[in-house]
């Protein structure tokens, strides 16, 4: 692998120079790379010196951009049969955030600092922690994909973090009023939900099950005497009935009897269908989201007088942070009781949704110091 200095002069007449590495790959085939400075090139020939011997270098020439390699792989997870609306949320992620920063860099050029930039670029374009973590988990995912198909040398995204800066702990703390309704403004929703509704209505602010969770809830999944609701499958955006999202997603949810009398009451006026589903449609089959959201959301909280029909405040997740907020509050559930209940994956997702609701009770933290101190003295 040689290096060395190439000098020449522009159609102007200006002196130039570069510096070249010389080398030979892995099967054998020459190439040539060009660097600005020696120690580049030298800096360069040492990494790609050990990638060859390890039969692992991509030749620059060769190398897919992160947008050929990113659709690779997304036709890679159409083939093995993904859900299609994890297929769409990718496809979004490339079109919408990956594309337009680093889509045309080759595999063979990104660096761990590149992929760093790209992170600060994403947040300072206003992209959320949340969705941050998420596209750097699918970049980590796809030079993998390339990675055991021998189009890039390493995963330069391994074992990297996006950390919260002080704008996302302000955005990313989700608020009663702002995020999700308050405690008096969901006894709005209820009260103000027509017939049609209302056991949808009470059932997600009391469960703080997924819609698409409630959409494909089948009445043989409920058990009213026990009290428990077995969420075993959901219907995705087009309707489609399959599994939860996650393992954790499958999960018992316990209900109060408030629930627990509007479903015995909702079950003989139900609709009826093959699906045997709780909340169907008038022919028995899963609702829309956006009829769900249109025709039912938006209108109610205008009759409830929380915002206009066709700019509703909330959408259907804040009930489903509300329910959480109320498990915290009322409940005092733990941290790893609520994400069983939720069905997170993690108890970062726990904790980065709903950290700021376990506030700490620094009065009764007193009064407890309080005790132990008075204990010591009296021995």
């Amino acid at each position: 692998m040689a290096i060395r200095r190439r000098n020449w002069k522009t159609p102007k007449g200006e002196q130039r120079e570069a510096w070249i590495v010389d080398y030979t790959d892995q099967r054998g085939e020459r190439h040539i790379k060009t660097f600005a400075t020696r120690r580049e090139a030298a800096d360069w020939a040492a990494q790609a010196r050990q990638e060859v011997r390890a039969g692992t270098h991509t030749a620059n020439s060769g190398s897919l951009t992160v947008v050929e390699a990113f659709t690779a792989w997304i036709e890679n997870c159409t083939a093995e049969g993904l859900e299609r609306s994890t297929i769409e949320q990718r496809r979004s992620h490339l079109t919408h955030h990956v594309a337009p920063f680093i889509g045309n860099v080759k595999l063979a050029e990104l660096t761990a600092p590149r992929v760093r930039q790209f992170i600060d670029q994403l947040r300072d374009a206003g992209r959320s922690l949340a969705l941050r973590k998420k596209i750097r988990t699918n970049l980590g995912t796809v030079l993998r994909f390339a990675q055991e198909r021998g189009l890039v040398a390493q995963n330069v995204v391994a074992g990297m973090k996006v950390k919260a800066n002080k704008r996302d702990a302000i955005s990313g703390s989700l608020r009663a009023g702002v995020d999700f309704p308050t405690k008096a403004e969901m006894k709005a929703l209820i009260d103000h939900a027509p017939d049609r509704w209302r056991p949808l209505i009470i059932t997600a602010i009391f469960t703080g099950m997924r819609i698409s969770e409630l959409r494909g809830l089948m009445w043989s999944d409920v058990d009213l005497a026990r009290g428990i609701v077995f969420v075993r499958q959901r219907a995705d955006a087009w309707r489609v009935i399959g599994a939860p999202k996650s393992a954790a997603a499958k999960r018992d949810v316990p209900l109060a009897p408030l629930v627990i009398n509007t479903l015995k009451a909702w079950k003989l006026a139900c609709p009826k269908g093959e699906l045997n589903l709780v909340f169907p449609n008038g022919v028995g089959k899963p609702l829309t989201v956006p009829n769900l959201r249109d025709r039912v959301l938006g209108p109610l909280q205008a009759a409830a007088g929380i915002s206009p029909a066709f700019k509703p405040k909330y959408g259907w997740h804040s009930l489903r942070h509300a329910a959480a907020s109320l498990f915290i509050e009322q409940l005092g559930w733990s941290p790893k009781r609520l994400q069983a209940v939720m069905g997170h994956a993690s108890i970062q997702m726990t904790f980065d949704h709903y950290g700021h609701l376990f506030e700490q009770d620094h009065a009764a933290d007193r009064t407890a110091m309080a005790k132990i101190e008075a204990a010591l003295r009296a021995v």
